[in-house]
């Protein structure tokens, strides 16, 4: 007499450690959303050979194709930027500027925006990508 089996054998797929899984990738997508800046406007920047990461607090000037000019997301006219400048740094003189122009900008541009950084002693820096 063959005698059958009731179960047979079926295959599971084990979700337990699925659920840790999605939460440490969750955890690391806010993560590194957080580190990206968002006072940022994006624009193709000039490249350089050498960069380097400003580790002190700065505010940052952008200068789009079509000549408007933001400090940190906020749109500023040409002859308001100085004043602007002044009243975001308020008594922060130390702080860094970051110019952000577009690599296919005119020269004058940018020197228009780094001479209210002479005539008030402020340091500018130059935003680049890398080669």
């Amino acid at each position: 007499m063959a005698i059958k089996r009731n179960k047979r054998f079926q295959a599971e797929v084990a979700t337990s450690s699925l659920s840790d899984i999605m939460f440490f990738l969750l955890l690391f997508f806010l993560i590194i959303s957080t580190l990206a800046n968002p006072n940022v406007i994006k624009m193709m920047l000039p490249k350089a050979a050498n960069n380097e990461k400003t580790t002190t607090q700065h505010i940052s000037i952008s200068v789009t194709e079509d000549k408007r000019y933001f400090i940190n997301k906020k749109e500023v006219a040409l002859s308001e930027l100085e004043g602007e400048l002044l009243a975001e740094m308020g008594t922060h003189t130390d702080q860094a500027v970051v110019v952000r122009i577009p690599f296919n900008s005119q020269i004058q541009e940018l020197v228009d925006v780094l001479q209210i950084g002479v005539k008030n002693n402020l340091k500018f820096v130059i935003a680049t990508e890398a080669k």
